[in-house]
């Protein structure tokens, strides 16, 4: 129930003094046809309305939240305590710099601590989220190539195995997109690689791990193939985290990349953000970074902006207290930690997928980095039994399921992240939960075709849902 729909009316919880000005209403041409909704409810309402609504969604804090490619790890608390400080959240992008001496040296201590972390140069926060950085860092290779007068280079280079995301940001950019296919063993096709690189190549957008979870070994040979083509490669940052202070994107070859905050470097992902993808580039491209970078000393000439600079891609410094947050963890866990958190990830998910490949068929061979991918097909065929319906089934179990149908290229594919956030016992209990709708699937298939049974919200009909969406609340209709 919305909470529109729960109100009295005359019922309120105001609690504003009477106003001590005089009260100057707009002119009619300014005023609303209709009277503007507005739930009448008590606190005692909103308080009861809202636990609700927590208690209806799953989070890491819930439960164990295998979603692969996303890294939904547990967020240590200490962030949340750094990020609340006053220093840090009453303060204004406006204010005269020597009053925000401390934030600056945050945004600097960052930009410092993720450079080394991957390699790059310099490091813009402005970007909100990781797409935003993916569309940011094309831009930066766009403006590189016209700052040139080569402006015959109008594709972009993206494997079959890539994010949803990256043939997007190229589109949005201008870029023509050209996908080149996996090989066997997961792996980006040299030959096809070499076959699509020209004069016409802008660049190529990878992920390393890509999201089989398998780290190409042939990165050297495909970044030297588009570099000696005239092409700049940009490091898609969302499987950062599994090998974070072990190799870094700079050192293979990428030029410019995105990091994503909200799924690396522990913090809040999920619900509309607020999240923070930086962009790092090497030192050729910084030039071209959006405006409101800062020198060493934050003095009078803080604010570098460069001529060649793309302008902003959002207001003033980025999600700021996302960034607090980050740095906080980097700080927490330093230059040994860092590593053993994506020695872990790797770790659980190894053994996760080595618990499961008696089950379901695990469609590339050898040892994965952080996630793996199972593939249903098998099992659909044999007890009609798919992929959706064994996530479905995981609702029931407390589980959140791993991404479902990606990536495109392995059929009814399922791809699990266990994060080196978990303990073995929460692995061991999930890997024994997918065994036993394992069994269902063939002993009793039409229960799994109905689950969820115990969730707020059951099967849905995601077909009438997609074809007959209702996308806003008629208070008319409703009698409100």
């Amino acid at each position: 129930m919305l909470i529109f729909e729960k109100g009295q009316k005359g019922r309120g919880s105001g609690i504003l003094p009477a106003c001590d000005v005089p009260v100057v209403m707009p002119g009619e041409k300014d005023k609303r046809e209709t009277d503007l909704h507005l739930p009448e409810v008590s606190e005692n309402d909103i308080s009861r309305h809202y636990s609700e609504l927590a208690g209806k969604a799953h989070g890491v804090n819930d439960g164990f939240y295998p979603l692969g490619s996303c890294t939904m790890k547990y967020n240590p608390k200490i962030n949340e305590e750094i990020a609340s400080l006053p220093g840090f959240t009453e303060i204004h992008p406006l204010q005269p710099k020597e009053t925000v001496q401390g934030c600056l040296e945050v945004i600097k201590t960052t930009e410092q601590y993720l450079c080394e972390i991957t390699g790059m140069d310099r490091m813009t926060f402005q970007p909100a989220a990781g797409a935003h950085g993916e569309f940011t860092g094309l831009l930066l290779i766009k403006a590189y190539h016209e700052s040139r007068g080569d402006h015959k280079r109008t594709k972009i280079i993206i494997p079959d195995s890539a994010h949803g995301t990256n043939p997007a940001s190229a589109s949005m950019v201008g870029y023509t997109v050209l996908s080149v296919p996996s090989t066997g063993e997961g792996l980006v096709d040299l030959k096809a690689l070499q076959a699509a690189v020209g004069e016409d190549t802008a660049g190529l957008m990878l992920t390393n791990p890509n999201t089989l979870g398998l780290f190409d070994k042939n990165i050297d040979i495909i970044t030297k193939i588009v570099h000696e083509a005239g092409g700049l490669t940009y490091y898609d940052g969302a499987n950062l985290n599994a090998v974070m202070g072990i190799v870094r994107p700079g050192d293979m070859g990428f030029d410019v990349m995105h990091v994503n905050l909200h799924k690396t470097f522990s913090t809040p992902h999920g619900g509309g953000g607020p999240g923070s993808g930086p962009v790092g580039c090497k030192k050729f491209l910084a030039d071209f970074l959006p405006s409101d970078l800062f020198s060493e000393d934050f003095g009078d000439k803080d604010k570098e902006t460069s001529i060649k600079s793309i302008g902003r891609v959002k207001s003033f410094y980025g999600n700021f207290l996302i960034v607090v947050r980050a740095l906080t963890y980097i700080s927490m866990l330093g230059s040994g930690g860092i590593p053993e958190a994506s020695k872990h990830a790797v770790l659980h998910a190894n053994y996760m997928m080595s618990q499961l490949r008696d089950i379901f068929t695990i469609p590339y061979e050898g040892n994965c980095m952080h996630e793996f991918v199972m593939s249903l097909s098998d099992l659909k065929k044999e007890t009609g039994i798919s992929a959706l319906d064994i996530a479905k089934g995981l609702l029931d179990e407390g589980i959140h399921p791993p991404t479902m149908y990606f990536p495109l290229i392995v059929p009814e594919a399922l791809m699990a992240e266990p994060t080196e956030t978990e303990a073995k016992e929460t692995i061991d209990r999930a890997v024994e939960v997918f065994h036993r709708l394992y069994e269902r699937a063939k002993s009793n298939p039409e229960a799994l075709h109905e689950a969820p049974a115990s969730t707020p919200v059951t099967r849905l009909d995601e077909v009438g849902a997609a074809r007959k969406p209702k996308l806003r609340y008629n208070f008319q209709d409703n009698g409100i």
